[in-house]
């Protein structure tokens, strides 16, 4: 089968499609035949930086060398304690490697895919949306009538913030530049903001939760717009691609800042999990959510998606179509 695999760190020219062998499931795990995955900031670990990322990837050459997380596709074989999935059922989830022909993936991190969604969109959804809601139910505690920030409401996070926001009924304001505004506001915002216009954290309006996708603004100028019980919520994503410095500095503070004030700081990464793909599954299907995607390129094509992804443009998600 051919798959997207690196050998070595270093820019996209590093990742190749190659012919490699066909996975074999383990025992709680499913073969998938892949039809879709997405591209995500975590993929970019091929670049072996920040240097501290390679504790985990392996410090002089990756560990592991294929690409990809997010999956949809058609279940092929079973593992042997496999109970709650069929061979044809149509699934997504996570995975590893899931640029790829093939990719096993883990029980508990799947889910069938909604009727009423493709699988381009149904692949955009386990990092991304997962982060958006673990963001605003578990650390953000949002509820109906909030005020809601979202710091970066274009891109693949962002989206599914605004529309899961709106699922809680919070009255919510996107945050992105001057060309995404009318798409913002297609997908749910109340309120839409051009960043390069206006600065919000100078704004009189206060919010009861900001969810920053971004981290462009200084936590002490958040504080200014957030209400005196408000939380401020940073996705772990928007670490990738910043300075190691940067982001300890912004986790620190995040952990300190609570100590002095009657508001709340968060960091967190999203943790995929099958309940909560069913819960991002039940609002696909009530049409509550739809997943954005920007572009779709090929399986040989991944360098030139990760590029695209890396230039901070993508509105919504970013596809790899099989």
């Amino acid at each position: 089968m051919k798959a997207t695999v690196y050998h070595e760190y270093g820019s996209p020219d590093v990742l190749k499609c190659e012919e490699v062998e066909k996975p074999t499931p383990a025992d709680d795990e499913v073969l998938i035949k892949v039809r879709a995955a997405s591209v995500n900031p975590v993929d970019r670990f091929f670049r072996g930086r920040p240097y501290l990322t390679r504790i985990m990837t392996g410090l002089r050459k990756p560990k592991y060398t294929r690409l990809g997380v997010d999956v949809a596709g058609r279940v092929e074989a079973l593992g042997r304690n496999v109970t709650e999935f069929e061979p044809g059922d149509e699934v997504f989830g996570g995975c590893r490697g899931s640029f790829a022909e093939y990719a096993v993936a883990s029980t508990s991190k799947l889910a069938l895919k909604p009727n009423n969604v493709t699988f381009e969109q149904a692949a955009a959804v386990p990092v991304a949306a997962l982060t958006a809601l673990q963001g605003l139910r578990d650390k953000g505690k949002i509820q109906s009538g909030q005020k809601v920030l979202i710091n970066g409401a274009a891109g693949g996070v962002g989206t599914f913030a605004v529309q899961i926001a709106k699922s809680f009924g919070a009255e919510v304001t996107g945050v992105c530049s001057t060309r995404n505004l009318e798409m913002v506001r297609s997908i749910g915002a109340d309120t839409t903001i051009d960043y390069s216009q206006v600065d919000f954290t100078k704004s009189t309006q206060r919010y009861d939760l900001i969810f920053d996708l971004v981290a462009n603004h200084s936590l002490s100028a958040c504080r200014r717009v957030m209400n005196p019980k408000g939380i401020y919520v940073a996705a772990g994503v928007i670490a990738l691609g910043e300075s190691m410095v940067r982001i300890l500095a912004h986790m620190l503070k995040t952990i300190v800042l609570p100590g002095f004030v009657s508001q709340n700081f968060v960091t967190f990464i999203a943790r995929l999990n099958q309940e909560d793909l069913n819960v991002m599954r039940e609002l696909m299907t009530s049409g509550k959510v739809t997943p954005v995607i920007d572009r779709r390129y090929s399986l040989s094509e991944v360098p030139e998606a990760i590029r695209y992804l890396e230039a901070k443009h993508a509105r919504g998600k970013v596809v790899i179509t099989l």
